[in-house]
């Protein structure tokens, strides 16, 4: 890949996490899942490999209710995502 481009992120619906966590302090499971129009298999596959990136971090805060799988951007992940997106800029402006 060219220099700065991010393979785990490039993937079109990491792609679409990053962009979106990058707009807010975190986002609910459902949020995201919906937001990408797919399964929740495919979203918590896509996730996982964020986190596992250590781009994404996943929390389960306990309270009333059901327990809901919350995402935000690690600083790290917002780093990778700005840098993974000035390449991309840079590419198309050749």
């Amino acid at each position: 890949m060219s220099e700065g481009l991010n393979e785990i992120i490039h993937a079109p619906n990491r792609l679409r996490i990053c962009a979106f966590l990058s707009t807010l302090e975190q986002a609910e499971f459902a949020t995201i899942r919906d937001m990408l129009g797919v399964a929740d298999s495919v979203a918590s596959k896509q996730l996982k490999v964020l986190e596992e990136a250590g781009y994404v971090k996943l929390s389960k805060p306990k309270g009333l209710g059901r327990v809901k799988t919350w995402a935000a951007l690690t600083p790290e992940g917002s780093r990778a995502y700005s840098i993974h997106v000035a390449a991309l800029k840079a590419l198309i402006a050749g």
